[in-house]
């Protein structure tokens, strides 16, 4: 049985890669550096959790024993909290051809269409710069270059599209320039496939992608339709600086962790087109792949589809909600912690307690706020957040029942905001 190593196995192309592997027969190894994501990804798969750029030429050696193929899916779009450019698309390409130098054995580079050493993003350079270095360098590889993933599963520019799509009553009006073509999931893994298995010329690189483009506003569109909304009732123009501000404010988050699709990376990409041509694929005597309208008729827009659509925007403003509430509230008691104390002082409260309470509260608050806006920390902060919420009930039925009784409802407002912080508790996931 021929073995193959799938760099990035749990991300949207190395998961569908590491399927269609299994299903051609292969013995397939995921390697990345999430165990929870891997074990979400497919539990019964093999998993090696490592962080990729960390593996050193001698580790790779070791690794590639007995191996026949290596796919490499693993990659970042922005440098950030918990991504480096030159770490996962240079050194580790690096160390993995130095590693298989005389090896028996073929590596499929999952690059992206468009890369250039004089591209306009980061991404693209450095992923042409890998690529580079892979053809300079390894005896027998095939380079696919796939253009906008279409998948059942959503992640990253994908997800994005379809939230946008689904926004209610009005449609964003972005890029009317930009130009984007699509690819099949299917397609790309089926392409992984023949590599592998050698049906592919050795030293070929090629573009993924349906033949047709289009602007990307009418993509939004179509997206729509497939996903049963009804037409909108206003397109809204989103003006360039808006759109820039936007890019910016997702790249100061990105250093939280968040890597969000708004990213200036993701931005001037779509900006610059999402387009290739597919002419070498089908002279290496590949199948054409499929075109938009083809791919989402296989993939039926199902009520999970429409809920994660509608859902996606959620997510963030309530992230982002529950942090100016907690920090704004500790704010507050601190530049007048007595208006707070009176409220316990009034009943009787030794000052002691009742210093440590307000206090203590208002730098809890503060802590929770900031703490949820980091993405390593978010669901820790929700609970954080569920749990001094539900001290301040029990406190308050002991020290002061009175306030459940009081018409603005002081006690009763916390359980909206303790919804709010299980929801986030409930939806954050990391791929």
């Amino acid at each position: 049985m021929q073995k193959a190593i799938v760099l990035g196995g749990y991300g949207l192309i190395g998961a569908a890669s590491m399927r269609a592997l299994r299903r051609a027969g292969f013995a397939v190894t995921g390697i990345g550096r999430s165990a929870s994501a891997a074990l979400q990804s497919d539990p019964s798969a093999d998993w090696l959790i490592r962080d990729i750029p960390a593996i050193t030429v001698d580790e790779w050696r070791t690794l590639l024993a007995g191996v026949d193929v290596v796919v490499n899916a693993s990659g970042a779009l922005q440098d950030g909290a918990r991504d480096d450019l030159t770490a996962i698309h240079v050194t580790a390409l690096s160390r993995l051809t130095q590693a298989a130098a005389g090896l028996p054995l073929r590596i499929v580079q999952i690059s992206a269409a468009g890369v250039s050493p004089e591209a306009s993003t980061a991404f693209f350079r450095s992923k042409a710069q890998g690529d580079a270095i892979l053809c300079a360098s390894a005896l027998d590889w095939v380079v696919l270059r796939p253009t906008l993933v279409l998948s059942p599963d959503a992640y990253g520019g994908t997800a994005l599209l379809r939230g946008a799509s689904a926004l209610p009553l009005l449609m964003p009006r972005i890029m009317p320039e930009a130009q984007v073509q699509t690819v099949y999931i299917d397609d790309l893994a089926e392409a992984v496939v023949a590599a592998a298995q050698g049906e592919l010329p050795s030293h070929l690189i090629c573009d993924l992608t349906e033949r047709e483009a289009r602007p990307f506003p009418e993509l939004l569109q179509i997206i729509r339709r497939w996903q049963g909304w009804p037409a909108p009732r206003l397109h809204l123009r989103l003006p360039t600086p808006l759109i820039t501000a936007l890019g910016k404010a997702a790249d100061i988050l990105g250093h939280l962790g968040w890597r969000s699709p708004l990213r200036s990376t993701a931005l001037r990409a779509l900006q610059d087109g999402i387009t290739g041509t597919p002419d070498a694929w089908e002279d290496a005597g590949g199948r054409p792949c499929r075109s938009l309208a083809q791919t989402l008729a296989l993939l039926p827009a199902t009520r999970q589809e429409r809920l994660f659509a509608r859902s996606y925007f959620a997510l963030p403003l309530a992230i982002a909600t529950l942090a100016l509430f907690w920090i704004f509230s500790g704010l507050i008691t601190l530049f007048d912690p007595a208006r707070a104390m009176a409220i316990l002082s009034v009943r009787d409260v030794p000052n002691w307690t009742t210093n440590l309470s307000v206090f203590g509260g208002a730098v809890a608050h503060l802590g929770l706020g900031f703490a949820i806006l980091w993405r390593r920390w978010t669901r820790a902060a929700a609970l954080g957040m569920l749990a001094l919420s539900g001290a301040y009930l029990t406190g308050s039925l002991i020290v002061a029942p009175d306030l459940w009784a009081d018409p603005l409802g002081p006690m009763l407002k916390v359980f909206p905001g303790m919804t709010l912080g299980l929801m986030v508790w409930l939806m954050m996931e990391g791929r």
